[in-house]
């Protein structure tokens, strides 16, 4: 019997905005690998007898590493199992998801992509943040900022994004200093409105707005910490106007 595999992505953390084919991946599954990043509450809909393995990966503290990630995804599905990896947001959008597909169409297992809300996009929206608008941004790009100049790891065009209207930074709070230096560095107005939303679309999510100039002191002084979306761009002023979502009061420690 043929094994199959569903990469799924679980959306961003609000677990009513899964997609309607990732509800039945989860309900249908045998076996599912699962992020830490997604909802538990996601896999109550799993069936009785699905196997749950965790896959978190944060600093200093490992589920299971990529490569065993792979060859539990092939041994499950050569067992004719139907096997579903479940991840946080998008697959495709930092999620290792084509890396993944790629294993799979080496090992001959068939699979599907199933995409999901990616948070680039989500939490800003439950901040009351378009990323495009008429009157304020044409252009949006989605950013992994975590790349450090002194580890040789900083491989982003700096000059290109300084001239987009908006720019979403994901993995980035650890690196904020270095993402407003640079952007200011390369064209971009120390006055120009960030927002930082920490775990969007949950129940815990709370949102600091200041600029580039200010950012970095702002995250330290509310003790932001990760997960959390950082987004550049005069979008972030029309959340004066739009902001809906009730966010939970958090005193500062």
């Amino acid at each position: 019997m043929s094994g199959f595999v569903y990469i799924v992505g679980a959306g961003p953390g609000d677990p009513k905005l899964l997609t309607i084919r990732g509800l039945e991946c989860i309900q249908q599954a045998d076996v599912i690998l699962y992020d830490r990043l997604v909802n538990a509450e996601l896999l109550k809909h799993a069936k009785a007898d699905a196997e749950l393995i965790y896959c978190g990966k944060e600093p200093g503290r490992h589920g299971l590493i990529q490569d065993e990630i792979h060859r539990v995804l092939v041994e499950q599905a050569n067992l004719g199992k139907q096997v579903l990896r479940l991840k946080g947001g998008d697959p495709f959008v930092f999620g290792r998801g084509a890396e993944e597909a790629a294993i799979l169409r080496q090992a001959d297992i068939p699979f599907e992509i199933v995409p999901g809300i990616t948070a680039g996009i989500a939490a800003p929206a439950y901040a009351g943040i378009p990323v495009t608008h008429r009157d304020h941004a044409a252009s949006f790009a989605i950013v992994t900022g975590h790349g450090r100049p002194e580890k040789e790891q900083d491989f982003l065009n700096w000059s290109a994004l300084a001239q987009i209207d908006t720019v979403a930074f994901y993995m980035s709070i650890g690196n904020i200093e270095h993402i407003s230096k640079s952007l200011i560095t390369y064209g971009k107005s120390e006055t120009t409105p960030v927002a930082v939303i920490e775990w969007g679309t949950t129940k815990n999510q709370r949102t600091i707005t200041g600029n580039l100039s200010t950012i970095a002191q702002d995250i330290q002084i509310h003790r932001i910490s990760n997960p959390a979306m950082i987004l550049v761009g005069e979008v972030v002023s029309v959340r004066d106007q739009i902001a809906w979502f009730i966010e939970k009061e958090h005193e500062l420690c």
